[in-house]
């Protein structure tokens, strides 16, 4: 009999509803919140409100897209967290609502494991290669920057990670320094695509073993344009695509050259990246040209399934599912994790 999962995603600002059948892609549902840009970032009562708008339309969408009756489902996976709390609550409280009126187990599925899971996303038809087990994986995205050995679809062992601000983190800060838009990070990369990566350096910092930090340089950037733009009020204008592939560039030389160590000190050359940032051009170029530098074997997320999904929670969902690890009516969400390991 198929195994079909519902995956239910509301983390942050994305409301996302996905089919997984017997571990492929049915279906793949995401509902954006326009309403953030007007702020300059994502607003946490905002966001709960439109989930609890979006929710029922994305499901219904995403179920009739893949063929699939509400009977046909054997059980429901949603994100537990980390997120934002009243976001993952819209979606905790819809899983365990549709898993009482189908009788069927509930799923919690962390957010930052799905993603790096998101590297297994694909249809019946497709035979795009998959990371062998065990794996290194850059996970980055706004809210996380870490390290992580791969020893199977449900054993992980973060080596390194940021010892305050995440990666994504800086590239929507240092975006708003310069006055762009929300989501700054996205044109950033698009502005670096004509810019001259070496045309402003960059401190990068000196953290030891495979931690990360991106405060300091985020600080220095700033005191970069404010004194810059005191010699010239244009300055920002007039070096917009250099300043935006120096800072970019600058980011990501410091996310591989971590990875880097770690696949040296680990012996590992299986090496992947996920996470929101995995989008990033920029990053996914860099990273293809390292890997043929040191004959590594490399694997991305197709493009679609990089930011924030609910395909990712379904396949998570369906390896835990076949492991029998169901979770309770009782459990709560969590805004964030401390566990050195992102199976809970």
């Amino acid at each position: 009999m198929d195994i079909i999962i519902l995956g239910i995603e509301s983390s942050c600002d994305d409301t996302s509803a996905a089919i997984i059948r017997n571990g492929y892609v049915l279906s793949n549902k995401v509902a954006n919140q326009e309403i953030h840009k007007e702020y300059g970032g994502v607003v946490p009562e905002l966001a709960s409100r439109a989930h609890q708008q979006n929710i029922i339309p994305v499901v219904e969408s995403s179920l009739k897209l893949a063929g699939i009756e509400k009977k046909q489902i054997r059980a429901v996976a949603f994100t537990r967290g980390p997120g934002l709390m009243g976001a993952l609550l819209v979606g905790t409280s819809f899983a365990k609502g549709f898993a009482i009126s189908q009788n069927i187990p509930i799923i919690d599925v962390n957010h930052l494991h799905a993603h790096i899971l998101s590297l297994f996303l694909r249809e019946e038809k497709e035979n795009n290669p998959l990371p062998p087990f065990p794996f290194l994986c850059l996970l980055v995205s706004g809210g996380h920057t870490q390290i992580v050995i791969i020893q199977d679809y449900l054993n992980s062992e973060i080596i390194g990670q940021t010892i305050d601000d995440a990666a994504g983190e800086a590239f929507d800060k240092c975006a708003k320094v310069m006055g762009l838009p929300y989501p700054g990070g996205p044109l950033i990369d698009e502005f670096a695509r004509k810019g001259n990566r070496n045309k402003f350096l960059f401190n990068k910092p000196q953290i030891p073993d495979l931690n990360y930090s991106f405060s300091g340089l985020k600080t220095s950037f700033l005191y970069f344009l404010r004194d810059k733009v005191k010699e010239d009020q244009d300055f920002i204008k007039k070096n917009k695509t250099d300043i935006c592939a120096s800072i970019q560039y600058t980011i990501n030389s410091i996310l591989l050259n971590k990875l880097i160590k770690a696949s040296l000190e680990t012996g590992i050359n299986n090496i992947a990246i996920a996470g929101g940032v995995s989008a990033n051009s920029g990053l996914r170029q860099e990273f293809i040209i390292e890997g043929k530098k040191r004959n590594w074997n490399v694997f991305l997320p197709e493009f679609k399934y990089s930011t924030d999904n609910a395909a990712m929670i379904a396949l998570t969902g369906y390896h835990k599912y076949l492991k029998g690890q169901y979770a309770s009516h009782s459990d709560v969400p969590f805004a964030r994790t401390k566990s050195n390991s992102l199976n809970h």
